[in-house]
């Protein structure tokens, strides 16, 4: 569904002050004080669509793709070598999306048979797509041969041989790509769920131990595999670029040893995603060339000392790419003044959505900020948390806000940077259905996923 909303015609859409970061680039308040992203006035996506609602600023996500795309080839061309872009699929991941992607350069990664499917439902070649995971189940493993993906990455030595009984199936002699993920000890991110490279978790093979060689070897020794390269990823939510940097050389030192003892030299290294964005004003996102150019020259030295070719790179940016670029607007319902401290109140604003549509801060902790985005509002600022209408006292959207003191009821509340993770993770805690994604881009706005009804959720109930 594609349309130029009917009050947008009407409403004077014309961006006087941009909201800036961590808003989407084209977030601004127009003359009479509402907002408009995407040329699209706030209160006519409420109109049309109600709240809650993911909203999708088209131009912003793929400005950033086309960022990544092109700091890394730059920074890598200049040491003699070859980038590939892989869109992280686990962030958000729908039809359009995947298109946007591919059109902006960028292959898809996945993580689920789910996500290989709105990959190849997007018409995304099978030579374009990575397909990830720790426990890969038999059917995604033969969907993902019979696709031809580009790669298969393989998380655990039981897992080699399962790829080679996968290719002996299908029968047909065409080796399965593979590349392994290892550990290489560097834990960096956030906090301590989304950090995914010190020993003691569950994805890739270690490094220190031992295990991430065996299952190189394992994987050259083994008919049917062809061993593309390795693969790290060392966490989340990653603002400095010193922790991939260190990464790389313990990777590329381990492709250095795999070459010493059976004369392969690996293609490529994956050195994974994680790029960290801004959640909160004044926070800052790690800049794609910064991070380009760092894990450039240490590729280029770390290899010099080893003596060994620079191999082709990879990368897997995903909520750098469309976090940003999203948001959520819900309708404030409940006001409630509560005394935290002597001296202090705190107002509770409740609002029609929670941790059914972002889970992170009630999972993690994770911090967001919110504007009222309807009208003009008064200059006196109070303290706020903005909480859902679950039945959890930890239902939090935003824990800490300064919100205009006449917020009132019927409000119409944005949350700035929820593209990644949040309908990616979204349920239906209280029987509550998922809200729709639309994108918005030139004035017009585009539903990408409907939004879930109560009729959806009682088909799968049988009774």
């Amino acid at each position: 569904m594609t349309a130029a909303l009917g009050g947008g015609a009407a409403r004077d859409a014309v961006v006087v002050e941009p909201l800036g970061s961590p808003w989407p680039v084209t977030a601004g308040l127009t003359r009479d004080g509402a907002t408009v992203v995407g040329g699209v006035d706030v209160r006519d996506l409420v109109a049309e669509h109600g709240t809650p609602v993911y909203v999708l600023d088209e131009e912003d996500f793929r400005a950033r793709a086309r960022a990544f795309r092109s700091a890394f080839s730059d920074a890598f061309a200049r040491i003699g070598t070859g980038v590939d872009v892989y869109y992280a699929g686990k962030a958000f991941l729908s039809v359009a999306v995947a298109r946007w992607a591919r059109e902006e350069g960028l292959r898809i990664d996945t993580a689920t048979g789910g996500e290989l499917a709105v990959a190849l439902r997007a018409q995304v070649p099978g030579p374009e797509i990575g397909l990830h995971g720790n426990n890969k189940s038999d059917d995604e493993l033969d969907r993902a041969l019979a696709a031809r993906v580009g790669r298969i990455v393989v998380d655990s030595l039981e897992e080699v041989a399962r790829v080679a009984r996968a290719v002996e199936r299908r029968g047909d002699g065409v080796p399965a790509p593979v590349m392994v993920r290892v550990t290489t000890g560097v834990h960096a991110g956030g906090h301590e769920y989304i950090s995914t490279a010190h020993e003691d978790q569950k994805f890739g093979l270690s490094v220190a131990g031992g295990q991430a060689l065996e299952a190189l070897e394992a994987v050259v020794a083994t008919p049917g595999l062809e061993l593309l390269g390795v693969h790290s990823h060392i966490g989340s939510q990653i603002l400095e670029p010193d922790g991939f940097a260190v990464a790389a050389r313990s990777v590329l030192g381990l492709r250095a040893e795999l070459a010493q003892r059976t004369g392969v030299l690996v293609p490529e290294v994956d050195l994974g995603g994680g790029f960290g964005i801004a959640y909160l004003p004044g926070e800052s996102a790690l800049d794609p060339a910064v991070a380009a150019e760092g894990l450039a020259a240490a590729v280029a030295t770390a290899c010099a000392e080893l003596g060994t070719a620079v191999p082709r790179i990879s990368i897997e940016p995903g909520r750098a790419i469309v976090g940003p670029a999203g948001l959520t607007l819900y309708s404030v319902g409940t006001l409630k003044p509560v005394a935290v401290d002597e001296g202090l109140v705190r107002t509770y604003v409740s609002v029609d959505g929670g941790m059914s549509d972002n889970l992170r801060p009630a999972l993690y902790g994770a911090d967001y900020t919110a504007r009222v985005l309807s009208r003009p509002t008064g200059d006196v600022m109070t303290l706020a948390r903005v909480v859902g209408k679950h039945c959890e006292s930890g239902d939090v959207v935003v824990r800490d806000v300064m919100l205009p003191a006449d917020v009132r009821r019927g409000d119409v509340l944005g949350v700035a940077a929820t593209g990644a993770y949040g309908r990616s993770m979204a349920s239906n805690y209280n029987q509550v259905p998922r809200p729709p994604v639309v994108a918005v881009r030139g004035g017009t706005a585009r539903v990408l996923v409907r939004r879930e009804t109560e009729d959806d959720l009682l088909a799968l109930d049988l009774g």
